[in-house]
């Protein structure tokens, strides 16, 4: 088998081919260009979306080109492909910020050097789809696929008894188009999906075998769905979805996300999803199982991921925040990390500017009463910011607001809670 299908069979992110034996042969022949398609639903990526692109860079790094489309077109028809109902439409305006929102991300992913002879290309299907004229698209591309053809996609069979309109309907057709375009156009012979896209892959294949000779040779692959050892989805939090933009999924929010993987995951994370080489992620495998306590692998994917994503810097941010919190040394941290550490511990606003201990903890609901806490005072138990407070008779006030207006307070080893000081209560305090 040709060494880099080896690899995607063995990292296990081979799952349909259109033509496997025809795919080999041409990539042992010769370098291609192939494509993935993103569409802008929203202005960032989230972790879900990456897998097919991060298989396009592993076509890049053996020598291949990968054209990256943006579906400024597509985005705003919706594809029916895992939805139970249609698609909110998004204005032209919302698409267009949502395209030069994924460009950004794309950039991070992919050679765009313009002196390598396989630098990615990045295109926009709203520049070929959008000129043409209804009957343009009719005439054109609408009488080269049957009504039959597409009722038998899977996507739009599932939603014939729900309902489904005439433009999610159509949304095989134009992505049919997008890889006629490209094969004409870009020379691309290749496109990768998510398994949801098979179907609108094979349409392309079709619409490229009606508007070619027999000569034409093009095909697809597909991506198997990432899922957990223990049947949740893959890419959610309590939070929601994981995103790649920082200011949606912070680094820090990111690279725990990571972290946390499971034992069960961890080994097919890593094939998938970094650029480790076989013997690296193998002898991690052997850590999994020897040593599962010292969190060796997902330490490596944690880093690998958010250094991938949020480069050399958001890394370090990333595992500044966790060093800290697990050895309570806050003071180590800027005030913006603070933000980021604390944003889902439990927060609670205080009325008071200053206001002794043991009625903060009280009030704030960190200790349940006043006894408890003058003990856990007293034992040792209360930090604020990092700082413990062992003195019953202590006044938390200016001195212990961050940005002048919030404390961190940790209770116990892990147990933290970040105090609001409302505008009223600091007015008091003036």
């Amino acid at each position: 088998m040709n060494e880099l299908l080896q690899d995607l069979n063995w990292r296990g992110l081979l799952y349909q081919q259109t033509d496997a034996e025809g795919m080999e042969k041409l990539l042992n022949e010769q370098k291609v260009s192939l494509y993935v398609g993103v569409d802008p639903t929203a202005d960032s990526m989230h972790i879900g979306h990456i897998v097919p692109l991060l298989t396009l860079r592993r076509f890049q790094q053996a020598g291949h080109t990968p054209i990256l489309l943006v579906g400024g077109a597509t985005g705003t028809v919706g594809d029916p492909s895992g939805r139970s109902e249609e698609r909110q439409l998004q204005t032209m305006e919302q698409v267009e910020a949502n395209v030069r929102g994924l460009k950004r991300q794309m950039e991070r992913l992919f050679d765009f050097s313009s002196g390598a002879d396989n630098a990615a290309v990045l295109v926009n299907n709203n520049d070929w789809v959008g000129p043409l004229t209804l009957i343009d698209f009719l005439r054109d591309y609408g009488k080269l696929i049957n009504v039959n053809y597409i009722l038998n996609k899977d996507t739009v069979a599932s939603r014939l008894d729900s309902g489904i309109s005439f433009t999610e309907f159509a949304y095989t057709l134009i992505q049919g188009m997008d890889f006629n375009h490209l094969y004409d156009n870009h020379n691309v012979r290749i496109q990768v999906g998510g398994s949801d896209q098979w179907g609108n892959i094979t349409t392309g294949l079709e619409m490229i075998r009606k508007t070619h000779d027999e000569t034409a040779k093009a095909f697809g692959i597909t991506i198997p769905l990432v899922t957990k050892a223990d049947g949740t989805k893959f890419g959610k939090t309590a939070g929601g979805a994981v995103w790649l933009d920082a200011a949606k999924t912070s680094p820090y929010e990111f690279y725990q996300f990571w972290v946390n993987t499971a034992d069960a995951d961890v080994v097919k994370y890593l094939k998938i999803f970094t650029f480790l080489t076989r013997e690296e992620i193998e002898a991690l495998e052997v850590s999994v199982q020897e040593e599962a306590h010292l969190r060796k692998a997902q330490k490596t994917l944690a880093a690998e991921m958010t250094k991938l994503i949020h480069g050399e810097e958001g890394l370090e941010t990333a595992e500044r925040i966790t060093a800290a919190l697990f050895s309570g040394d806050l003071k180590a941290l800027s005030v913006e990390e603070m933000k980021v550490a604390f944003a889902g511990v439990p927060s609670v606003e205080v009325a008071k500017a200053d206001i002794n201990i043991v009625e903060l903890l009280v009030e704030a609901g960190i200790s349940p009463s006043k006894r408890q806490a003058r003990e856990d005072v007293t034992n040792g138990a209360i930090s604020i910011n990092g700082e413990k407070v062992q003195d019953v008779a202590y006044t938390v006030d200016a001195k212990d607001r961050l940005d002048d207006a919030f404390s961190i307070v940790r209770r116990g080893k892990k147990k933290y809670h970040m105090v609001q000081f409302t505008d009223q209560a600091l007015l008091e305090s003036l």
